[in-house]
């Protein structure tokens, strides 16, 4: 019997509904499998999904993050 708290995985969460938390730089970087350091690249270069500060942290919508995916699903459907 395992005492240790498991953290869900916030791809499967995503896939059945939003959060109902925002969420942080490691969990964008889980959710699109990519480095952290990849996730404060985008920020940097105003590529990836926006976030917001609260003091020294930042945060990510839920809402914020699905329509920047749909956002790039349908630039790359019009480029081909």
């Amino acid at each position: 019997m395992s005492t240790a708290r498991e953290q869900p995985d916030p791809r499967a969460t995503l896939r059945g509904g939003l959060p109902d938390r925002y969420l942080t730089a490691d969990d964008i970087a889980v959710i699109f499998k990519v480095p952290k350091e990849t996730v404060y690249q985008w920020r940097r270069k105003r590529m990836g999904p926006p976030g917001f500060r609260i003091g020294k942290y930042i945060r990510y919508d839920p809402a914020d993050v699905l329509a920047h995916v749909a956002e790039r699903k349908n630039t790359d459907r019009v480029a081909v």
